[in-house]
């Protein structure tokens, strides 16, 4: 029978309305009842949830455990958050290495538009602290970061692959021993997307990548860039980098153990990065440092601090000069306002040579030789009173290098020279003005060159100065100051020498920076007394 025989349009239409009223609200209270099943089931599936789930990330881990103070887990959504998380090294428990107060893992629906099954993580907040005690622990075990099983412990978090990783605001600080300020990136953002790409082809990277933060009290750092997190046997990236008015003297605990005692300085710098298994490329338009105040410090007996400082240095620069692996141009850089010196403790007494108000310019320079000669020009007081002057240019050449050098310091105050003096010839002085001139030049495995110091009003001793020194200490530089009055070339009261330099740099066992400082500061030795020492030894034969 048909209704609309018995009925009239309105009345048909009313009961339509309420028959459909009547079919969503069975609908809703259907829907609403299985929200409330399902959040009373989450209510009491969080608690054994949370504790399969520390289980699971525990038996992942290798050397590390975590607590999980609370989870909770969201059925619409399918999402879960963890609270409370903190991880310890087992080794070193207290204090932990990180503190998580919330991190939430979701499935990824924009990827699931795309078929592709893949997680979220994002961590707020989080705090990770690492000190001396750990790192040297980490250092020493034989297992690798990698090895540790974080990814098989997030994945215990959630049984998804993770395809967007994002911190937000979070902290990373590493303190050391001793009365140190502890280095430390505050409000830290970092986003990594498409970590699951298909794998790409070598020089790709698919993957974008971000991080900002904030450096110690008023540093910058900055990486945009591309990644490939399925690269083998690492993952691999390009990013330009930046870095702004980061102060040195935090890294005063690490530099001093490589016996670099850094104090104050301010750097910044722009530059690309490219890490790969195959290919490392740093390329940097320009560096600047204002104001660095830095030594290096010899500790060891016998050893000179200028061949200590060179032989390291050199050697870095010859293993990576012409490497085809690793890629190294720095455009510029730029030193302003700076104090250097050397610190030799090993010495009786010990002293300390230094320049300062240096402005250090270099230029053009690469550890490849297609790239063409490197320069560098530096000008400073010695000393404190002696006006310096240096140039260099550079060009690598295999395993070796070509370089020049120049070199002119005028008019140096000797009496600030004198523990060195002290410490190297066993005499001081009371007045003097030293100065130097050396060309130093490298080529093909030979070097040429002399070193020529020229001492002016030298007054070697002084019955005042010298009043409490030993009898045998007295007649030592009685003897010095009348053969240097001696050898003084009289219209213009000076004393000079000059030391030749040659030879080949044959021995594969050191690099060609410190063989070439271990002739100069020979030669200098040789010629700073104008043989004095030699005539000294005369007269005791007498």
């Amino acid at each position: 029978m048909d209704i609309t025989q018995h009925t009239s349009w309105p009345e048909f239409s009313r009961w339509t309305r309420e028959a459909s009223h009547k079919k969503l609200f069975l609908l809703a209270l259907v829907l609403g009842a299985l929200v409330l099943v399902a959040i009373v089931a989450a209510f009491f599936i969080d608690e054994p949830l949370r504790r399969q789930t520390e289980a699971k990330v525990n038996a992942a881990l290798k050397g590390y455990h975590v607590n999980i103070s609370r989870l909770d887990f969201h059925p619409i959504g399918f999402s879960l958050d963890l609270e409370g998380v903190v991880v310890v090294q087992d080794a070193n428990p207290d204090p932990p290495v990180a503190r998580i107060p919330n991190l939430t893992a979701s499935v990824d629906w924009k990827a699931l538009l795309f078929g592709r099954i893949v997680a979220d993580f994002v961590f707020d907040d989080p705090m990770l602290s690492i000190n001396l005690t750990h790192f040297e622990r980490e250092r020493r075990d034989d297992t690798k970061l990698h090895e540790r099983g974080w990814q098989e412990a997030l994945q215990a978090i959630y049984p998804l692959e993770i395809n967007e990783f994002v911190v937000n605001n979070g902290r990373l600080t590493y303190t050391d021993r001793g009365p140190y300020r502890p280095l430390e990136i505050r409000q830290l953002d970092f986003v990594a997307h498409n970590i699951r790409n298909v794998r790409s082809e070598p020089g790709e990277f698919p993957s974008p990548v971000s991080l900002r933060g904030t450096v110690f009290e008023n540093g910058r750092v900055e990486l945009n860039g591309n990644a490939d997190f399925l690269a083998k046997p690492h993952i691999a990236f390009k990013a330009d980098i930046g870095l702004k008015q980061i102060d040195l003297g935090y890294f005063r605990p690490i530099t001093d153990r490589y016996h670099f005692d850094v104090r104050k300085g301010v750097f910044s710098g722009d530059g690309t990065l490219e890490y790969a298994a195959k290919r490392k490329v740093l390329d940097v338009p320009e560096i600047r440092v204002d104001g660095l105040v830095a030594d290096y410090v010899n500790v060891k007996p016998g050893k000179s601090p200028t061949k200590e400082i060179t032989k390291k240095t050199g050697q870095a620069i010859e293993k990576q000069s012409n490497n085809p692996g690793m890629e190294l141009r720095l455009d510029r850089v730029r030193m302003a306002g700076a104090e250097l010196g050397i610190i030799n403790k090993a010495s009786d007494p010990e002293y300390r040579l230094f320049v300062n108000k240096a402005d250090i310019k270099i230029d053009q320079l690469s550890n490849q030789e297609e790239n063409g000669v490197a320069t560098a020009t530096a000008t400073g007081l010695f000393m404190g009173s002696g006006k310096l002057r240096a140039s260099v240019r550079f060009r690598p050449r295999g395993k070796s290098a070509d370089f020049d050098n120049r070199l002119v310091i005028e008019d140096t105050d000797m009496k600030t020279m004198n523990k060195l003096l002290l410490a190297t010839g066993k005499f001081d002085v009371t007045g003097g003005r030293f100065s130097l001139f050396s060309e130093v030049a490298v080529r093909s495995g030979e070097v040429n060159g002399y070193v020529k110091p020229l001492f002016r009003d030298l007054d070697i001793y002084d019955s005042n100065q010298d009043r409490k020194k030993g009898i045998f200490q007295k007649m030592y530089e009685g003897i010095l100051g009348g053969l240097s009055w001696l050898l003084e070339n009289r219209p213009r009261d000076q004393v000079a020498t000059t030391t030749r330099i040659s030879g080949k740099l044959s021995n594969p066992e050191t690099s060609t920076w410190d063989l070439v400082v271990g002739l100069v500061q020979n030669a200098f030795f040789r010629a700073i007394l104008p043989g004095l020492e030699r005539d000294i030894e005369l007269q005791r034969k007498k």
